[in-house]
């Protein structure tokens, strides 16, 4: 007598016709979209609170000044709030989702692989909001960090904001005749702004090989009137001669701004160029012959850290302006297809308690599993380096791997048990 299976849930003949099997999912998509207005109607409420939850991995890669989103149009808010609550309802539903998904294949099933029931609902929900707060928490930060800061702009503002401070002692030790401390520090300024890929210091007309700037010609402005002052200082213990120095100083300032206010940036180095010479002049007959080639050093790298202005200019010409609809969108997707993933063991070894797949069979196309991860990752993840790759790819394999080893141990259990046969 062959062993006795235990019934189908409707006993019989569980067969089911399509117009019956389309009538289920029907019933079952109506109580999933009940349930997800229902919810989704609640959050409403806190839509708001939860749309600045969901955006501060985006507000915290953005620079400090800039850190909002704005709307084109008079009802995008009101468009993202309302899709924050109807995600909102998805997520709080997902119990309901997966139960009903649950009903709709239990017409299949036996009554003891209707027990399981409540582990599918808990794991599945656990799993599913398990991927969404690793996106969050994990992803998001990474991502963002990413796409919204340019490693190169923190690099040339840090090494800049070093070596003007190194060339600002420089220049008081300078004026204070301690030349064998300023030395050091001007050459360690120097190496700064090299190293932060402004090249070496070449003509001050053609710093960095293109012609200069207004801009820059003004922060070397600056920059000498810091010097005309410290020369102003020094001037009366350098006689006669360093008093000429000076006023010539002063003259070629005066032609420098002259050609500024005329918008003729060369003119304006070059007069520049003429005053800090004279300064040196100063330097020398106030301090020693040493000293006026310690200044015509200094204000090379004065010359040097006009380009890097420059430089730090070049490299802030775009200000990333994001849409709250955008950055919604995008955060609520990789959010979803997290749980998603995250869902894999779960549905892999359901299926192999079912008896639909086989771990051997999900072993042996285990490499195209991984590279086909790889694939959907980099579909999905919007930017293209290795680490947001990664992120998303290795969560992906390892959930693979995961429900490849549920499939297997189901597999054990159910070699283990005796062949089961429906009741005639």
């Amino acid at each position: 007598m062959p062993a006795q299976a235990e019934q189908p849930p409707q006993g019989g003949d569980a067969r089911m016709t399509l117009l019956e099997h389309l009538g289920e999912l029907r019933k079952r998509l109506g109580w999933i979209v009940l349930a997800v207005a229902i919810l989704g109607g609640a959050s409403l409420y806190f839509s708001r609170d939860l749309f600045e939850l969901l955006m501060r991995p985006v507000l915290a890669a953005l620079p400090d000044d800039s850190r909002q989103l704005i709307y084109t149009s008079g009802i995008e808010e009101i468009n993202v709030l309302l899709k924050v609550g109807l995600y909102a309802g998805l997520f709080l539903s997902s119990p309901v989702v997966l139960y009903q998904l649950w009903r709709f294949v239990a017409p299949g099933l036996y009554v003891n692989e209707r027990r399981l029931v409540l582990p599918f609902v808990s794991l599945g929900t656990l799993f599913f909001l398990g991927g969404a707060v690793f996106c969050y928490f994990a992803v998001l930060p990474t991502m963002f960090k990413f796409l919204l800061t340019e490693a190169d702009e923190h690099e040339v503002h840090a090494r800049a904001a070093r070596a003007r401070a190194q060339e600002a002692d420089a220049s008081k030790l300078l004026a204070l005749g301690e030349k064998g401390d300023a030395l050091p520090l001007i050459t360690a300024a120097q190496a700064a702004l090299d190293r932060s890929g402004d090249g070496q210091v070449r003509a001050p007309a053609d710093v960095l090989g293109h012609p200069v700037s207004l801009a820059e010609v003004k922060a070397s402005d600056a920059l000498l009137q810091h010097h005309l002052d410290t020369g102003l200082n020094l001037v009366a213990r350098g006689g006669s001669g360093a008093h000429a120095a000076l006023r010539a100083a002063l003259l070629a300032h005066d032609q420098a701004a002259l050609a500024m206010d005329g918008r003729r940036p060369e003119e304006a180095a070059r007069a520049l160029d003429e005053a800090a010479s004279a300064l040196g002049k100063v330097y020398g007959g106030a301090l020693g012959e040493g000293y006026g080639e310690a200044f015509a050093q200094l204000w090379r790298l004065d010359r040097h850290l006009g380009a890097a202005a420059r430089r730090e200019a070049d490299i802030e010409w775009t200000r990333p302006m994001l849409t709250m609809s955008e950055q919604l969108s995008l955060v609520l997707l990789l959010e979803v297809a997290f749980g998603v993933i995250f869902e894999m063991p779960l549905i892999m070894t359901l299926l192999a308690w079912l008896g639909l797949v086989k771990a051997a069979w999900l072993a042996k196309y285990q490499r195209h599993a991984v590279l086909l991860c790889v694939v959907a990752a980099a579909v999905i993840t919007p930017s293209g380096d290795a680490i947001n790759l990664s992120l998303m790819a290795l969560p992906m394999i390892v959930c693979y791997e995961l429900g490849l080893l549920g499939a297997w141990i189901v597999g054990r259990r159910r070699e283990a048990k005796p062949t089961l046969t429906p009741v005639e």
